[in-house]
């Protein structure tokens, strides 16, 4: 983990976070001056913040505001000693809120559990905010939901302050990444922030990029004379799933490689003979960075 300045990889992602949410919703940042850096994972925190957009636009369906603010604070003994080895000390404090449908005292005492959702079978997994609880432990912080029924939802991370002076973030697409050689992917998911994000992170790296919203779309590319190195689908697919269409796929392109994202636990969903040869699978919420990499492996064997 490394210096991290939080308002500039904030600022980084503002037109990123924008389209993740939609025309319907709007995004608002606040910046706090002077806020301090923290010791965090450039990468991770990216992730988080995506995801928590993400969360916010599914709790905002006729629309409405997301609202990023950063805010240098001091936890003092009495708060950290009922959170239990949370340090005292200096930290900077994220906060994402949305206006959205919000949540019950029953729902915000289990949201951090994995595999724990609301969501229709299918449209989620839980891991999201479990990962984040996850992430902002690991980076020596802590991280509260606040949140009432029809009032919207406040995630707020608590990051250590660095002491010194952070490195000014790089924003993803200029970072040292493995870059493409003129292979052509086709990405296939159903969820469309998460396939703006892929496809984004691609045509940034230099890879051409086709894109379908579910295997009825993605199949007439695939029969086609187009070049495609790699197929990165969903699993979780509506209609046929991204195992089928993999099937489908070799059909049409015996040796063609293929990188399934999923938001379930890999352990759980790779089940006797799921991946076959030149298959791989990453789950979701992945760093950007490590998705890169992946993809890179792949095409290049």
């Amino acid at each position: 983990m490394k210096a991290t300045d939080v308002d500039r990889l904030i600022a980084d992602m503002e037109d990123l976070l924008a389209r993740t949410l939609g025309e319907n919703a709007r995004l608002e940042i606040r910046r706090q001056d002077a806020t301090w850096p923290v010791t965090t994972d450039a990468n991770q925190l990216e992730s988080a913040l995506l995801n928590l957009a993400i969360n916010a636009r599914d709790a905002m369906p006729e629309g409405g505001r997301l609202t990023i603010e950063t805010e240098n604070t001091h936890l003092d003994a009495h708060y950290t000693e009922a959170i239990g080895d949370l340090a005292p000390g200096d930290y900077v404090a994220i906060g994402v809120s949305d206006t959205g449908t919000g949540m019950s005292k029953a729902v915000i005492e289990k949201a951090f559990d994995p595999f724990f959702t609301t969501k229709p079978i299918g449209q989620g997994t839980g891991l999201g905010l479990s990962m984040i609880y996850g992430f902002a432990r690991q980076s020596g912080g802590h991280v509260r939901i606040y949140s009432e029924e029809g009032e919207g939802t406040t995630v707020k991370l608590y990051l250590p302050r660095f002491h010194g002076t952070a490195a000014a973030s790089v924003p993803t697409a200029d970072r040292d990444l493995p870059r493409a050689d003129g292979e052509c992917v086709l990405v296939v998911e159903d969820d469309v922030a998460v396939r703006m994000l892929i496809v984004d992170i691609l045509g940034s790296l230099g890879y051409g990029v086709m894109e379908a919203g579910d295997a009825h779309a993605a199949i007439p590319i695939l029969e086609s004379e187009r070049r495609i190195d790699l197929l990165v689908s969903d699993v979780g697919l509506p209609g046929m799933d991204g195992r089928q269409l993999a099937e489908v796929a070799r059909r049409h392109r015996p040796d063609l490689r293929i990188l399934f994202v999923t938001g379930y636990a890999e352990k759980a969903a790779v089940r006797g003979e799921f991946l076959g040869a030149g298959m791989e699978m990453i789950t979701k919420p992945f760093a950007l960075d490590m998705l890169a990499e992946r993809i890179r492996e792949m095409v290049a064997r």
